[in-house]
């Protein structure tokens, strides 16, 4: 018997503040580094000629100029927004088998099929992927490339038809709150919706409950997002892709008017990996930290109010083979309980550092191999501690 399963999209929980104040419990085993020179192609910024039309019809005159906009930039855009089936196939005791689907949305980058989506999406090894166009052609689709840290994947569709039309990607660096943003998707299996909003906030850090990752400096959209706009574009007003849509924080499931999305620079940053290796080299450094912020650092009498505290290290990877030193006591703070005693990193090289979040994006520029210099507080001394960082390897998961 075959079943379906409820489209997905992927549902976050904010990251706990400790004491209003004190910052996030941070693991830093994974963070991303930049990604090898590439040679294969980088979806260019404008968009390839769309298939012949017949030309829309008119407007009529009482639409409003925002209106008029909106219709323009889903009537150009849509065409490069996809439909993603996934189909699993179970088995049951008496090894049947029991196919189960899902759904989600992606877009067309490039010529040759590449398409841009979810990690999410797609994250089972065991998926076939079917990929439905705007014509209403369904094709098969292979997996490309993933990025689980970044809940992004690339799949290419098989045979593609000429003419695709691709859409531009933009840039997120100089996005603002307020400006406006829309969103095309497949929410509930209703072909390409749109829907739009307002860029709510920036730099949002949350944690995934159900994939257990923290996904870092997202945009926060009121757009709404529903299952099945997971893997679908955001849009800035002029129809560039500035994020790929990707949770939604809900008690229920459905749009509560806050929506985020994978910021289009982290796209940009490796894209060029998941084409070109499959997946993405990220440097470890092999710690758990936690945010040091002033009112920690008062409440614990420590030497310094900012930094990255080592709250743990993972036996074996680069910070124990460094000598980093995790905490061996705990002091209660509110509910939680903070590991105390352990190295506490303020620089990394000639670059001071002020919380974890910091220190996650130095390491970020980095790639497994290179050494840093450390500077940590330890005994209430400064020291200096070279590190050479580690490779953290990601695997599909299997379902």
């Amino acid at each position: 018997m075959k079943t379906f399963k409820p489209t997905e999209v992927l549902v976050i929980a904010l990251l706990a503040a400790v004491g209003g104040a004190a910052g996030s419990y941070f693991a830093v085993n994974r963070v991303a580094a930049p990604p090898a020179p590439a040679t294969a192609p980088v979806p260019s910024s404008t968009p390839a000629p769309a298939p012949e039309a017949p030309a829309p019809a008119p407007l009529p005159a009482s639409l409003g100029s925002e209106e008029k906009d909106n219709i323009a930039v889903y009537e150009r855009v849509s065409p490069a927004v996809v439909n993603i089936t996934t189909t699993v196939i179970n088995y049951d005791y008496f090894s049947r088998p029991i196919p189960e689907q899902g759904t989600g949305s992606g877009s067309i980058l490039d010529p040759q099929g590449h398409v841009l989506t979810n990690y999410h999406v797609v994250r089972s090894a065991k998926s076939q992927l079917e990929v439905t166009l705007a014509s209403g052609k369904h094709y098969k689709a292979r997996l490309v490339g993933a990025d689980p840290d970044n809940d992004l994947a690339v799949i290419q569709i098989q045979n593609p038809p000429a003419n695709l039309t691709t859409i531009a990607l933009g840039e997120s660096s100089s996005l603002k709150v307020g400006r406006k943003v829309l969103a095309i998707g497949n929410p509930f299996g209703l072909d390409r919706t749109l829907t739009t909003g307002v860029i709510s906030a920036l730099g949002r850090d949350l944690q995934s409950e159900r994939a257990g990752r923290t996904l870092r400096g997202l945009i926060q959209t009121d757009a709404a997002i529903n299952p099945g706009n997971s893997g679908g574009p955001l849009l800035d007003g002029t129809g560039r892709l500035i994020g790929v849509n990707t949770a939604i924080f809900s008690t229920s499931g459905s749009s509560a008017g806050i929506g985020f999305a994978v910021p289009v620079d982290t796209v940009r940053q490796v894209l060029p990996e998941l084409l070109i290796r499959g997946g993405v080299r990220r440097a470890s450094l092999g710690v758990q930290l936690f945010s040091l912020t002033p009112p920690v650092a008062e409440a614990l009498n420590l030497p310094v109010n900012q930094g990255a505290l080592v709250a743990g290290v993972a036996p074996g990877g680069p910070a124990a083979r460094a000598g980093l030193q995790a905490g061996n006591q705990e002091a209660v703070i509110g509910n939680y309980r903070l590991p105390i005693g352990g190295d506490i990193i303020v620089a990394v090289g000639d670059t001071r550092i002020s919380d974890a979040q910091e220190l996650i994006a130095l390491i970020q520029k980095h790639k497994p191999g290179e050494r840093l210099n450390l500077s940590v507080i330890r005994g209430g001394r400064q020291i200096q501690v070279p590190v050479t960082l580690g490779e953290a390897s990601e695997q599909l998961e299997e379902e």
